[in-house]
């Protein structure tokens, strides 16, 4: 028992010192990264978060604009929903039910939870309000609770639709309620076996007929057997009324968030892509989400880059497999997205914002802000835009995990920040 022990604490010693960063230099991003030669070894290299308090710092946004924190101690807020008359749901909660299946998994979990808050999620929706539109939210009060790790929220048909790990189900609505008026309806269950990926990501057509949701696989690089990932690592669309649904898009590892873009109505997703190809490898992504598209997994990333760890292979699925379309870097951890508007400011009018989680899985850190994705034409062009930085500092200490982002129609951005339990506001300065 104690040679075992010592071995274990050998293998995490060797773990966190970064055995492996030596190619850590380079982030690959942009509509056509250069994906470099894939890394195997026996262990990633992991990086504690080490968490610490704000204080009185705050996030750094660039010249001109403010950030403020709206809400604090709240518990684990994930994402953000803008409702009609301006006030804004908070989705709270932590899922999962996943056995480790090797010391590796064991170890790796260790490490992401030193980097996670020690609050218990609150499985439920917070509402905040500003009612006299001076922009502090005077407000804050539970919508509903007694959820199941709710997660991507959306408004449609008179409707709060919410994405618990195991169902999306709806709560009525009428203008300017704080608490729901009973309990929600289930719309219908969403696959909840084992949930490694427990996040389910949530958007609404515009007209309101069709439900998106992501659903995130099983496993890495299905570890776990293919007969766990059925129905897993893609979107499903679901039909509002019935609840009748259907897969719209498979091969998305993990699409952790769902928007649809102004005056085209199309369909658009962050994921988070597979593990264990080393520090540069493979790039989560931002891309459009096309009706019977496949985006590679578990078979291929990027196209037709093929991983061999996917057994039995199978090179049609690789052949068929389409590159996304813009890459974000490696293990930036995206977790949310939304489109801009024009009232942001002419440098942040056109393109989307990206909230990045960060790292647990390189020497040196990435993600751990929120950037901006210039489009032209309705396309990502040039190189993501630091907005919303500090959350790590130069100190290696981590004050905050950006989460969901959210525009509002005045022009202010939403982020949500599961670390430091805060929801912060980001505004012009007039």
């Amino acid at each position: 028992m104690k040679h075992s022990t010592a071995l274990t604490a050998l293998s995490m010693a060797l773990l966190l010192s970064g055995c492996n960063g030596a190619g850590d230099a380079t982030e690959t991003h942009g509509a056509d990264p250069k994906l470099p030669t894939q890394e195997r070894g026996l262990l990633p290299t992991m990086k504690i978060a080490e968490p610490t308090a704000w204080g009185d710092q705050k996030p750094r946004v660039p010249e001109g604009y403010s950030i403020t924190a709206i809400a604090s101690d709240l518990k684990i807020p994930r994402q953000t929903l803008v409702l009609p008359n301006g006030d804004i749901l908070v989705s709270e909660g932590k899922g999962g039910t996943e056995a480790k299946l090797k010391p590796k998994d064991v170890i790796a979990s260790w490490v992401k939870a030193r980097g996670t808050t020690p609050v218990k999620g609150g499985n439920r929706l917070t509402l905040l309000r500003d009612a006299d539109g001076d922009g502090v939210y005077e407000v804050k009060t539970v919508f509903a609770e007694n959820l199941n790790a709710p997660y991507g929220m959306a408004f449609a048909n008179g409707k709060i639709y919410v994405a618990n790990q195991d169902a999306l189900v709806s709560f009525d609505y009428t203008d300017g309620q704080t608490t729901a008026s009973g309990a929600p309806t289930t719309v219908t269950d969403l696959p909840a076996q084992i949930n490694h990926h427990w996040t389910k990501s949530l958007a609404a057509s515009p007209d309101g007929k069709w439900l998106y949701v992501g659903i995130g696989s099983n496993s890495n690089i299905t570890e776990r057997g293919m007969e766990v990932e059925q129905n897993r690592a893609r979107v499903w669309q679901i039909d509002a009324q019935t609840g009748a649904h259907r897969p719209y898009a498979t091969g998305i590892r993990n699409p952790t968030s769902l928007t649809i873009q102004p005056g085209t109505g199309q369909l658009w997703a962050v994921a988070n892509e597979r593990d264990e190809l080393g520090p540069d490898l493979v790039p989560d992504y931002l891309t459009s989400v096309h009706d019977g598209a496949f985006y590679g997994w578990p078979y291929s990333y990027w196209g037709q880059n093929v991983d061999t760890r996917a057994q039995p292979q199978n090179p049609e699925r690789v052949a068929a497999a389409i590159k996304p379309d813009y890459a974000l870097g490696s293990h930036v951890a995206a977790l949310g997205v939304t489109f801009s508007i024009a009232a942001m400011g002419d440098k942040f009018a056109e393109g989307a914002f990206v909230g990045e989680h960060g790292s647990w899985n390189r020497e040196n850190p990435v993600g751990y802000k929120v950037v901006f994705v210039p489009f032209s034409n309705g396309k990502p062009s040039g190189d993501p835009i630091d907005f919303a930085t500090g959350f790590r500092g130069e100190d290696g200490k981590t004050r905050g995990r950006p989460v969901g982002v959210t525009v509002d129609p005045k022009g202010a951005l939403i982020i949500a920040d599961d670390l430091s339990n805060k929801v912060w506001r980001v505004t012009r300065n007039r």
